[in-house]
């Protein structure tokens, strides 16, 4: 059972181009699925069920699992058998008629702009570290990349004298962002002070840098934007996607249309961006509620 797990992902990775830690998460949805079923006397996937997977399901909501991770599993869960199927190893797809639990909605949580302020300003000194980090977070407030997608960027792909970078997103889909001039400046005080000194005479391809001259890691930066939102003595719980949502609430909220901010956060359904608007209608109601004589 677990080598067509293993597969199922190496047809994600090669055919469809799948990120890693989309991989990954595969992996470890449908191990843990394949785990639930072992335990109970199941050795092929042949042997599965519509039924099985309706009870491992409700094993999940007993577990306290949310709607959004059920929901997630499931989808790994039916592409999973879809493989199988399409693959002729089972004759019938028993995932096929499931329908997923509603999502929850969660809002994203956001800084507003002064916030953003102490946070892009924490960063103190002329050092190589800190021309690189104050150069990391104008970039990503300026353009709202993903984490992954910043960490991952090629030098070749920033274009500062037109004001742009090239950025490959989810599902290896190409987008055009342009910069703002607090991050073009940022990122020239970087490449002209601090990259160097981080390559130690070596070379990269990537933009940002460890002190030891690597490309860093998406928990390497994890731990320096906490870093910074203390020093900022920002009380709001910080994500590594913050300045990404903040990027895109601040667009909309000062008349940005939405089909615009879709395209620079590299969304591939509107409807992920219209989450946005539900946090710009909620600061409009919190403004009228302060300030209207009769709220």
């Amino acid at each position: 059972m677990q080598e067509k797990i293993e597969e199922f992902i190496n047809y994600l990775a090669v055919e469809k181009g799948l990120a890693k830690n989309t991989l990954l998460a595969y992996d470890r949805d449908l191990t843990q699925y394949y785990s639930y079923l072992s335990k109970r006397g199941i050795t092929s996937w042949q042997e599965t069920e519509q039924n099985n997977i309706l009870v491992f399901l409700m094993y999940l909501q007993g577990q306290g699992q949310t709607s959004n991770s059920i929901s997630r599993k499931l989808a790994a869960i039916k592409s999973f058998y879809r493989f199988l199927a399409l693959d002729n190893y089972l004759p019938e797809n028993p995932a096929q008629l499931l329908s997923s639990p509603k999502l929850e909605r969660r809002l994203p949580r956001v800084l507003d702009v002064q916030e953003v302020e102490s946070l892009l300003a924490a960063p103190k000194g002329g050092g190589p570290v800190a021309l690189r980090d104050r150069a990391m977070l104008e970039l990503l407030y300026a353009t709202g990349l993903r984490v992954s997608e910043l960490v991952t960027l090629p030098l070749i792909e920033v274009n500062l004298s037109l004001g742009y970078l090239k950025c490959l997103g989810k599902g290896a889909k190409e987008r055009i962002v342009p910069l703002g001039s607090l991050a073009q400046e940022a990122i020239e005080a970087y490449l002209a002070k601090g990259r160097p000194m981080l390559l130690k005479g070596a070379s990269s391809l990537y933009l940002f840098l460890n002190q030891q001259g690597k490309p860093l890691t998406r928990q390497g930066f994890w731990k320096i934007i906490k870093k910074y939102a203390q020093e900022a003595k920002i009380i709001k719980q910080i994500t590594p996607h913050t300045l990404r949502h903040s990027f895109a609430t601040h667009l909309l909220e000062n008349g940005a249309d939405l089909r615009s901010v879709q395209e620079m956060l590299g969304h591939v359904d509107i409807s992920t961006t219209q989450i946005y608007t539900h946090l710009t209608k909620q600061k409009l109601k919190e403004i009228y509620d302060s300030t209207h004589p009769r709220a």
